[in-house]
């Protein structure tokens, strides 16, 4: 009896591993079967070189998520996913998933690989200083790849050229400000000489009034002595006359005084 039921549990386990086998099985088939469909759409967007085709992107991206929601700890499905991200330039979603892979892989090329593209997701992002690092921290892992190289020659040269190109900017903003404050200096200067010029013409108003009001001074002057002399002349002769009158009157006097004695 114990003999049976032993055989009767050996049974039942065998059983058991056979189903979770089964289960594990047609889970793992229906993983490979959303990531066989997401690499479907992904080469299909990929055949069309006249432009990125971003809807066939995205549903590989579905498809993507679909399979590392069954097994999230696939390395090489969120590759496929951030690339997928990456063709739909949502580049700062891909370079989060890029340096995600970095961090769990402890293989030193595929560490290499995922650091290469988070620096391509930075460098289309114009992040150049954030993608130099990881361009750099991409070749200590894997120090031969050309491609690498390649893109951390190209964001450095960017990066020089922004450095150019503010220097420009901020020596010709230097520029405009000396050109203002030189166009505020000349301007101050037309200021200063209107106003100069204004006061002259100023002055000279008020002098001719001075000159005007002295003539016109001058001229009462001149005609009030005028005045003056002609009544001065006229009291003379009226005390001429006055005088001739009065020896007319006398000399009449002494004539008929003269009469009288005669008589």
């Amino acid at each position: 009896m114990e003999k049976e039921n032993n055989k009767i549990m050996r049974h039942v386990k065998l059983l058991i591993l056979l189903l979770f086998a089964w289960v594990t099985t047609m889970q793992a088939q229906n993983e490979r079967k959303f990531i066989r469909q997401g690499n479907k759409y992904y080469e299909a967007a990929m055949k069309d070189t006249s432009k990125p085709d971003t809807v066939q992107f995205n549903k590989a991206e579905i498809e993507y998520r679909k399979a590392i929601e069954k097994k999230p700890n696939e390395a090489k499905w969120d590759f496929n996913l951030a690339d997928a991200l990456y063709k739909q330039n949502k580049f700062e979603e891909s370079a989060e998933k890029f340096k995600g892979i970095a961090e769990k892989t402890s293989d030193k090329f595929e560490k290499g690989r995922a650091l290469h593209n988070m620096g391509n997701s930075l460098l289309m992002n114009k992040k150049l200083d954030e993608s130099i690092a990881a361009y750099k921290e991409a070749l200590r892992n894997n120090p031969n790849d050309l491609d690498t190289k390649y893109n951390l020659l190209y964001a450095m040269n960017m990066k020089k050229k922004q450095k150019d190109q503010k220097k420009k900017d901020d020596k010709k903003k230097d520029q405009d400000k000396d050109k203002k404050k030189d166009q505020n200096k000349d301007q101050k200067k037309d200021q200063k000489k209107d106003q100069n010029k204004d006061k002259d013409q100023k002055n000279k108003d008020q002098q001719k009034q001075n000159q005007d009001q002295q003539k016109q001074q001058q001229q009462q002057s001149k005609i009030s002595k005028q005045n003056a002399e002609q009544m001065l002349q006229a009291l003379e002769n009226s005390e001429k006359k006055t005088q001739e009158k009065v020896k007319k009157v006398q000399a009449l006097k002494a004539q008929s005084k003269n009469v009288d004695k005669d008589w």
